[in-house]
């Protein structure tokens, strides 16, 4: 019978031991060996299993555990082990009869594994010893960086381009990332770290969403917004219908949305009209409150439409350079 050297492949990103039942039965049933003492092997020395350490030589040292007890185990580190499997997997084609080789995965990375990587280095980062000036920034001093990187989200967004969206989108999470990691500088009882904002927003994606797991009826989506509003409402003590608004948003964008917030609960309280302002400014704001309104009255967003017809008159400038070689840049 020919000898069988499992490679077992585990993901560091779990519990060391949380095996497969397979996995389990390899390592109880021929001699295990590793390139280094890990969290790994301590957990499978302590079901019982006989696991030895090989600093050197790896390939040999299996060869000869398969050989003498018909089979052997190795523990890959974190990395694979590639260069052992390759090496390994080159002898046994030339020498075949030795033993056969097998791949098992003893743990696997579940969905989400590689956002504990990006909190593990962010840690580092923002720890003594890591990056000076992610330590020496403030929630303060990153609000702008914050608003840069969802602009550019929200420009890889309106390109289509989902190759650039899924890289901005990762210098958003690289935002929100260091903003949890400095909050947990902050003084006792104001701290909070990544899972505190991770929990928030699991317990209120539950509590918001009663059609997905508390078995209530979905209704349609306008029955589900609607709900989702009330649900929203009773978790938010707000005197105003306007609270909760961000008012730091660009002003088109904002007028807006207070618009539509008072359209929602009947409010009809009219735009100022420009012609009784005092002022230039005041005139002109006027004005542009009430193309808002009429915009909305429309249907039609006035930010999208406000940057649709910038970007086409960017282009125009564009081209009016091109066609006049001598203009300055």
């Amino acid at each position: 019978m020919t000898a069988r050297i499992v490679l077992l492949v585990t993901s560091p990103r779990l519990p060391a031991g949380l095996l497969t039942s397979a996995a389990w039965d390899a390592v109880r049933s021929a001699p295990v060996l590793a390139g280094a003492e890990s969290e790994l092997t301590r957990a499978v020395r302590a079901a019982g299993a006989d696991v030895g350490v090989v600093a050197e030589g790896a390939t040999q040292a299996l060869l000869d555990a398969a050989s003498a007890h018909g089979g052997a185990v190795w523990l890959a580190g974190p990395a694979g082990d590639e260069t052992l499997a390759r090496e390994l997997g080159l002898r046994l084609a030339r020498e075949p009869g030795l033993a056969e080789l097998e791949l098992m995965y003893g743990s696997w990375d579940p969905p989400g594994a590689r956002l504990l990587d990006a909190v593990e280095v962010m840690d580092r980062l923002a720890s003594p010893g890591g990056d000076p000036w992610k330590r020496a920034q403030t929630h303060r001093t990153l609000a702008g960086f914050l608003l840069e990187e969802c602009y550019e989200a929200y420009d890889a967004i309106s390109a289509d381009d989902t190759d650039a969206l899924r890289e901005e989108l990762g210098d958003v999470l690289l935002q929100v990332l260091l903003h949890a990691r400095l909050a947990e500088n902050l003084p006792e009882g104001e701290s909070w770290t990544v899972d505190d904002v991770a929990g928030t927003l699991v317990d209120k994606m539950v509590r918001r969403n009663p059609h997905v797991f508390s078995g209530a009826p979905a209704g349609s989506i306008e029955e589900i917004e609607a709900n989702w509003e009330r649900i929203k409402r009773a978790e938010k003590t707000r005197d105003s219908v306007l609270d909760g608004i961000a008012l730091s948003q660009p002003a088109l964008s904002l007028a807006a949305k207070i618009l539509d917030r008072a359209g929602r609960v009947g409010l009809a309280v009219p735009p100022p009209l420009a012609e009784s302002q005092v002022d230039p400014e005041a005139r002109l704001g006027a004005s542009l409150l009430a193309t808002v309104a009429a915009a909305r009255q429309a249907g039609i967003d006035p930010e999208a439409a406000l940057r649709r017809a910038t970007l086409a008159y960017a282009e125009a400038v564009r081209a009016a350079e091109r066609a006049t070689p001598d203009h300055p840049a």
